[in-house]
């Protein structure tokens, strides 16, 4: 087996806000199993909003697209604001639009791990639910696990506790069965 291309989207402008910790903790365990990683957070997904019609794209845009072309796996992270998908991340997957000619169309074909964050379990589990249909709608293979983290009511970092660890494990590792193929 090659070694797997897995590709982090996701955050805030925040630097190191809890979603771009989770995504960075999950592309760490990637890496401790052998994959290649990159986390295009901040600056790497602030473009201008999607506009299908305007075919001019920032540099940022294109690199954006062009290094999701390589990819063997996807791990999307957003906030729950207001119990939903942040606007930021959103834009960022609907560049995505921009892979809609190519011979692999969206993430067609791609194990795709969901990690959601927010300030309760209403609006985690509501934005887990809200990436999960994305990718399904991008034709991408969401994990059977998707990770929903609660930012509130724990003691110390809530994205390095055991269990927050243990699930981005098991998704990580449900990427890597995924990519290896099926089992006899």
């Amino acid at each position: 087996m090659t070694q797997p291309h897995f590709i982090a989207i996701g955050g805030t402008m925040r630097a190191m806000s809890s979603t771009e910790r989770a995504l960075r903790k999950a592309l760490e365990i990637a890496r401790e199993r052998g994959a290649r990683t990159t986390i295009l957070s901040g600056e790497d997904i602030n473009f201008p909003p999607y506009a299908p019609e305007n075919q001019e794209r920032s540099d940022a845009a294109r690199r954006y697209v062009e290094l999701l072309r390589s990819a063997d796996g996807i791990i999307i992270g957003s906030p729950g604001y207001h119990g939903a998908i942040s606007g930021f991340v959103k834009n960022a997957l609907d560049y995505v639009e921009d892979t809609n000619r190519d011979s692999r169309c969206y993430f067609d074909g791609l194990p795709v791990g969901a990690i959601a964050t927010a300030a309760g379990w209403q609006a985690a589990v509501g934005t887990l639910q809200q990436l999960r249909s994305i990718t399904h709608a991008l034709r991408g293979w969401p994990t059977p696990l998707g990770v929903a983290i609660n930012t509130v009511g724990t003691e110390g970092d809530p994205i390095e506790q055991a269990h927050v660890t243990s699930q981005l494990t098991m998704m990580v590792d449900q990427m890597f069965r995924f990519h290896a193929g099926p089992t006899l």
